[in-house]
């Protein structure tokens, strides 16, 4: 993690990292102003807070009330030497507690990352730089020796080079990018988190059987998410990228709306047409780009190749990013062993979806296949030690398919997580099964998978589809466990080279009658992106009509000018967020594509609250007093937000009544939520105080630091793409 620090007055210090600001001071008899703590108290805090959050994790997986649990810790220094220490920590437990949970809660302090890396001790390297957004060498922590050379199947070279190759370029393009967490809970099975240091949302997952394996797979993911804009997928790029020579890339192409609203002629091919607008109902306006919100530029569309005729087919930018998220996308050595990884995702997540939507039965492998892998085996059986048991299945349909599928129980909670992967070959598909169950995971973790369930219905919605597209939590049947399989286990193989493998999964393709569409990408590194109409996509084809991501430019300008609008502008936003039926409950940045810090009111608000602000900015009570009474029935907002919401409905109820007044009430109201609290709430039913909470800003996204992080980030990236075409 990347801590920016800033000098401030005197000997204070400000500390910044993600979306948090820290401010550290000296005591007084050190010169300081005694304003904050100093570095050191905040050390000390680290490794109580932290073993207090371990015992917490530790009673929630168990139901244990933690409101009279207590924890302290105290410094013992060492007199001949300060800067040994002892860390005495002691939890008091109350009797209630069994002794097998106090033996439980004891060993989970011992998990606290903070008194690990203390006790591991950390290494300090100190650098004087030129310049720190400059100096972008990657952060990664690799121990493997240059001379080693570690193939795996499926690579054309191996892991170090991989490695060194991608860290590179991440470097060139001025990326930090750091390892915020690696996990090895069983054998074998290896995953960790990476992100970029100065835009953290930019982030990805990795894993594989080895460490390097799993370093390989998260900057495989990071390179293939740049290169497919996927970090910078439904947000705003700002006015300067939407007016820019190119958006997305430098070879898209704008096709101007027609007069009627009709599909331009040239988007899409007549197999696409069919899919994407059966009914004739998609229109031009359907399909603005959301990302520049550029109504007059028209249709921003991205070239693909189609694979049975290599015919160049655009293909727009806003139903890409609505349809299909992140499946079909992949970085590699070369073009074909992209392809392979772009092909056998796409495989794996529609079998997939069949699979669970059918109640599809798979057959075991049997035990004797599996002892053909050992590795593998000793994962599984880390998962079993630990009280998971395990059951692999064929997810390959009678072997029509490369897909693999690894599900574990949990007894605990009676949840099952089903796994799936896919790969030319059995043995790497299974791999991919086994550390995909894993990924991000520690045994914790695993206590929130779902229950299974006999509800067909549930099973087949889309958005169970959605949860398992994103992270594999969606529900299964009960039926996926019959013993009564609907096809035979088959040991199937695919495997070859990288071109053959390529050929035989676009020949799969062919069998089943679907076309793909090829997106090749060599600004950083090579990646490619693969789009299979009828089969790839995500979210169902109606999205583009009734639940389009553009529909953030109906709201954009407006809401981020709030505090600068007339009283008949707000009531034109009013209308419309009305007439639009939107959930109450969508926030407000998912509405418009802005990633506000999720510490502030902005970061929180939805569109009910807002909604109530405009209520109160523009007199309306009674219409308002009706919806801060929904907002406190279902509120999830802060408690801070929450008590504001209550004195404003108690406010409202004494303006509205014709024998009270607020005269009369405003002591103990004061009492109750505060003086400031009361100001603001009497202020904002009265109109002086407009959109308490909200602070300003436009469409130049003044103050919000963390969506301006993210449009740096991507402005590298451009700014990379158009470097390409100049020189």
């Amino acid at each position: 993690m990347e801590i920016k620090v800033n000098y401030l007055e005197n000997l204070k210090l400000e500390a910044k990292f993600d979306d948090f600001t820290v401010l550290a001071d000296q005591p007084i008899r050190y010169k300081g102003d005694g304003s904050a703590p100093g570095p050191f108290d905040y050390f000390l805090a680290s490794s109580a807070l932290c073993a207090a959050y371990f015992v917490k994790v530790y009673c929630n997986s168990r139901d244990i009330p933690t409101e009279n649990i207590r924890l302290s810790q105290n410094n013992i220094v060492d007199p001949e030497d300060r800067y040994n220490q002892i860390f005495q920590i002691q939890v008091e437990l109350p009797e209630s507690i069994s002794e097998k949970d106090r033996l439980g809660i004891r060993r989970s302090i011992d998990r606290c990352t903070v008194k690990k890396v203390v006790q591991t001790g950390p290494e300090f390297k100190v650098e004087l730089v030129d310049s720190l957004e400059q100096d972008a060498q990657a952060m990664l922590m690799t121990t493997t020796e240059n001379s080693q050379s570690t193939y795996i199947l499926g690579k054309d070279l191996p892991l170090e080079q991989t490695i060194a190759n991608m860290t590179q370029l991440l470097a060139d393009l001025g990326m930090k990018i750091e390892i915020s967490s690696w996990r090895n809970i069983v054998p074998n099975v290896w995953s960790l988190h990476i992100r970029d240091a100065a835009s953290p949302m930019c982030f990805t997952n990795g894993k594989g059987a080895t460490k390097e394996s799993a370093l390989c797979s998260a900057l495989g993911e990071f390179i293939e998410r740049l290169n497919c804009n996927f970090f910078y997928n439904d947000q705003f790029l700002g006015q300067d990228i939407a007016n820019s020579d190119f958006v997305h890339y430098p070879n898209e192409k704008w096709f101007k709306l027609e007069d009627d609203d009709a599909l331009p002629a040239d988007i899409l091919d007549e197999y696409c047409r069919e899919i994407y607008d059966p009914e004739g109902e998609l229109q031009g306006s359907h399909l603005i780009d959301t990302n520049s919100g550029n109504k007059e530029r028209g249709i921003c569309s991205i070239p693909y190749v189609r694979h049975s005729d290599g015919k160049t087919v655009y293909f727009p930018s806003n139903l890409i990013e609505n349809l299909f998220l992140s499946n079909g996308m992949s970085a590699g050595n070369n073009f074909n062993e992209a392809k392979v990884q772009c092909l056998s995702e796409i495989f794996e997540r529609a079998v997939k979806r069949q699979i669970i939507e059918k109640e599809i039965v798979l057959p075991d492998v049997p035990s004797a296949i599996l002892e053909q892998y050992p590795n593998i085996l000793a994962g599984i059986k880390g998962l079993e030690d630990q009280g998971f048991p395990v059951v692999v299945k064929d997810a390959s349909l009678g072997g029509q398919f490369p897909v693999m599928c690894v599900t574990l129980m949990n007894p605990k909670t009676g949840g099952v997580f089903a796994s799936f992967g896919a790969h030319p070959s059995f043995e790497v598909a299974l791999e991919r099964s086994l550390t995909e169950l894993l990924q991000g995971r520690s045994f914790e973790g695993l206590n929130d998978v779902p229950k299974p369930t006999f509800n067909s219905m549930a099973v087949a919605e889309p958005e169970n589809f959605v949860e398992h597209f994103i992270d594999s939590t969606g529900v299964i049947s009960w039926r996926f466990f019959s013993e009564k399989h609907d096809y035979e286990f088959c040991e199937w193989d695919f495997s070859g080279t990288n071109e053959q493998e390529c050929d035989k999964l676009f020949a799969i393709l062919k069998d089943l009658g679907k076309e793909a569409y090829i997106a090749e990408f060599s600004d950083l590194g090579i990646a490619c992106r693969i789009l299979v109409p009828d089969f790839s996509e995500v979210y169902p084809v109606e999205d583009l009509i009734w639940d389009n991501t553009n529909k953030a430019l109906n709201f954009r300008e407006d809401i981020l000018n709030i505090h600068s609008l007339s009283e008949e502008q707000l009531v034109g936003l009013f209308e419309r967020l009305e007439d639009s039926q939107l959930d109450n409950y969508i926030d407000i940045r998912t509405l418009i594509g802005i990633e506000f810090d999720e510490n502030t009111v902005w970061g929180q608000l939805t569109i009910l609250e807002l909604k109530i602000l405009i209520c109160l900015a523009l007199g309306a009570l009674e219409d308002a007093i009706e919806l801060v009474g929904e907002f406190l029935q279902y509120n999830d907002n802060t408690v801070e937000r929450g008590l504001f919401y209550q004195a404003i409905h108690a406010v409202l109820e004494v303006t509205l009544s014709e024998d009270m007044a607020i005269e009369d009430f405003i002591h103990n109201f004061n009492r109750m939520f505060g003086k400031q609290t009361m100001e603001n709430v009497v202020g904002s039913v009265t109109g002086e105080v407009r959109f308490f909470g909200l602070t300003q800003t436009n469409m130049a996204l003044e103050g919000l630091d963390k969506h301006l992080r993210l449009i740096d980030s991507y402005k590298k990236l451009h700014q990379a793409r158009a470097n390409k075409i100049s020189n």
